[in-house]
């Protein structure tokens, strides 16, 4: 039996015990994009610094997608990590027919999780447009680690979703991917939570320049210096730094609630060249997750920032636990469109 952690359980507990857990993974194929939050940007024409390189990377059909973590009930001192991409696959999910037919003979472990076989996982290749020859890079941005996987070497998978019918099975109740580990230890949670993954022939990542953001409280004058006015009401005013960049966040209460936060980015020179709001409205069920440095400590960091795309700006991401849909990777530039997550949520 597979148990689902929610994005909505916003602290992380010590011991995981069964769990599956939608962080961040990158894949190069097309999907129609998601929206769950509301966003607005602003630049001025001073732009953020962007790192150079000479490798040109195409971005025009960047997916993102989840990482799941996934512990067995009976297992709970283990876990395996999975890169499910059945929302970009078109058509029938491919599941091998003997697995259909004979599933009522087959035990629940036998169901739950088993590798394609030969013809499946072409089909699966075909249908995401990728081939043996691909790689997947994976960019543990929590430590600043990247690793090299060729595809060759990674086993196609299925593993029921933890929202199937067990009684009615069909193609459509497995999530299809490859297994990127197996038996992983608990401890290790953090370091698979907090990654991104690309499949192509290109690494597309900047080598360690990620870092966890840490909020402190701000001036009250902060508030009225950067932040405009509003029908909400205005609540605490927060300041992090990053490289030559000061970011302020703003909360905006409703009922006492907090509905939304905006950042405002600040350069070296006192200019406001980045400004963006994150809402739940239209989140369908999200909450805003703990701030690190506030209310939150180095076991439950969210929000990190920086340099992750090569000829890309910075990204900010972490704000808002999604409880229906997925979340967003974000640009500080408004020319950029966020990278929308293919996280397979079937809640």
């Amino acid at each position: 039996m597979i148990n689902t952690l929610m994005l909505k359980k916003i602290i992380k507990p010590k011991t995981v015990a069964a769990l599956l857990l939608l962080p961040l993974a990158v894949l190069c194929c097309k999907k129609e994009e998601k929206k769950t939050v509301t966003t607005e940007i602003k630049t001025s024409n001073d732009s953020i610094k962007t790192v150079k390189t000479e490798e040109k990377i195409n971005y025009t059909d960047f997916n993102i997608f989840s990482l799941s973590i996934i512990s067995s009930a009976e297992k709970n001192t283990d876990m395996d990590i999975f890169i499910s991409v059945s929302d970009i696959y078109k058509g029938e999910q491919p599941i091998p027919a003997a697995i259909m037919k004979n599933q009522k003979q087959m035990t629940y472990e036998e169901r739950q999780h088993f590798e394609l076989d030969a013809p499946s996982r072409k089909k699966l290749l075909n249908g995401i447009q990728l081939t043996e020859n691909d790689s997947l890079y994976i960019h543990e941005y929590g430590s600043n680690k990247l690793q090299r996987m060729p595809i060759s070497q990674l086993k196609a998978v299925a593993y029921l979703s933890p929202y199937s019918d067990d009684e009615d099975l069909d193609p459509d109740s497995y999530m299809m991917g490859f297994q990127v580990a197996t038996h992983q230890k608990t401890t290790d949670y953090d370091r698979y939570n907090n990654a991104i993954a690309y499949f192509g022939n290109k690494n597309p990542f900047v080598d360690n320049k990620m870092k966890a953001v840490k909020w402190q409280k701000a001036d009250a004058a902060i508030s009225k210096k950067y932040f405009t006015h509003s029908k909400l009401v205005q609540g605490k005013t927060y300041q992090a730094q990053y490289e030559n960049l000061t970011y302020y966040l703003q909360d905006y209460l409703q009922e006492g609630n907090i509905v939304d936060r905006k950042l405002v980015v600040i350069n070296d020179r006192k200019e406001k060249i980045a400004e963006k709001t994150f809402s739940l409205e239209g989140s369908d069920g999200g909450e805003f997750l703990p701030l690190y440095g506030i209310d939150a400590d180095e076991a439950n960091i969210f929000q990190y920032t920086g340099h992750l795309f090569k000829g890309k700006p910075p990204v900010i991401f972490g704000f808002i636990a999604q409880s229906f849909g997925c979340p967003s990777i974000s640009f500080l530039d408004q020319k950029e469109k966020d990278f929308p997550i293919n996280c397979d949520n079937r809640h």
